[in-house]
């Protein structure tokens, strides 16, 4: 879900700056951009909870 929100601001801001008189192609390239870091931290979510999870507890408490 979190995608398709990403998707849906990037696909805004893409019209905005349209709008404001950046080339199209390069306001499409930000919205690509955010897109794909945000399918990124999707994907690794899982498996850096995994690994945090899984590490010993730091020695002295807190």
């Amino acid at each position: 879900m979190i995608v398709l929100v990403t998707l849906t601001t990037g696909l805004v801001i893409w019209v905005v700056a349209w709008a404001l008189g950046i080339k199209a192609f390069d306001a499409f390239l930000f919205t690509t951009i955010i897109t794909l870091m945000a399918a990124g931290v999707r994907i690794a979510k899982p498996h850096l909870d995994r690994v945090f999870k899984s590490a010993p507890p730091a020695p002295g408490g807190s």
